[in-house]
Parts: structure tokens; C-alpha cells; sequence
């Protein structure tokens, strides 16, 4: 295990509207704000989008496995955020629920909000930590410097 010590910088209060991809609304308030690195939480709903639910199998490295989901699913998730020089490096993983269906998996592509997604970002200040790719698994995984 490896880890780095930080602080909590600026809060911020988001409000992601009907249509909204949340991926890319998300990375152009970082940018815009300027920030290194951050965790999230959020609730709201999502009308349709993509998820990963895990690897086929456990093998390194993994193969995802896809699930696409449409027509409003309630939705609760949390989120790191690590900006390197490609731009922020966003990973949300969501639980979300429609009548008696539940998925949990890690939100990708552009997934669209629905109706709307409320969210708080905190801002972390003095952590020594980035994401890039790893050669052995070829995921963009978390790196302590």
C-alpha cells in the first residue's frame, strides 16, 4: 500500500441538469476550475448510458464487461478525480435502481443525466497522486508520487 496526506481545499456544489452528459460536464468544471485533484458524491438519476460491471474474468489484463442501461434509472454514486497532462481523469462508480433492477458498475461514455444529478466536489489539496495508464493491466490507475 502506498499513500499520500492531504487536505480538503474548496467545496463545491454542482447541479447537473436534464441531458447533461455527466463525464463531460464534469471534466469542463475541473478544467475551468482548475482542478488537481478531488472526490465526489452525487445522487439524481441517469436516462441512459453505460456502465461497467466488472471484468468477463478475473485476468490481468481484464476485458470489460458492458452494460448499457436506458430510460431513467435512479442513480447514487461516488467519484475520484486526478488531472495529469492529458486533462482530469474522472472515475465515477455508481449504484443505480429501476423498479426491483439494480446495477453497479463504473459510468462511462456519455451517460446522460435525467431530470437532473446533484453533487458535491472536494477539492484535495497537497496529495502527491496522478492517474495514467499501467502498462501490466492497461487501466488508468491510481499513482502515489
Amino acid at each position: 500500500m502506498k499513500y499520500t496526506k492531504g487536505s480538503i481545499g474548496r467545496i463545491f456544489v454542482l447541479k447537473f441538469e436534464d441531458d447533461d452528459v455527466l463525464i463531460d460536464k464534469l471534466s469542463a468544471f475541473i478544467k475551468k476550475e482548475k482542478i488537481k485533484s478531488a472526490t465526489m458524491i452525487f445522487i439524481g438519476a441517469l436516462k441512459k448510458g453505460d456502465l461497467v460491471t466488472g471484468p468477463k474474468k478475473p485476468v490481468i489484463p481484464p476485458e470489460p464487461n458492458w452494460v448499457s442501461f436506458k430510460d431513467g434509472w435512479e442513480t447514487m454514486g461516488i467519484g475520484t478525480i486526478f488531472t495529469n497532462k492529458q486533462g482530469p481523469q474522472i472515475h465515477i462508480h455508481s449504484a443505480m435502481g429501476k423498479k426491483l433492477k439494480t446495477l453497479t458498475g463504473c459510468v462511462r461514455k456519455d451517460s446522460r443525466v435525467f431530470l437532473v444529478i446533484e453533487a458535491i466536489v472536494f477539492e484535495l489539496k497537497g496529495v502527491k497522486a496522478t492517474k495514467d495508464i499501467d502498462l501490466v493491466t492497461g487501466l488508468n490507475l491510481l499513482k502515489i508520487i
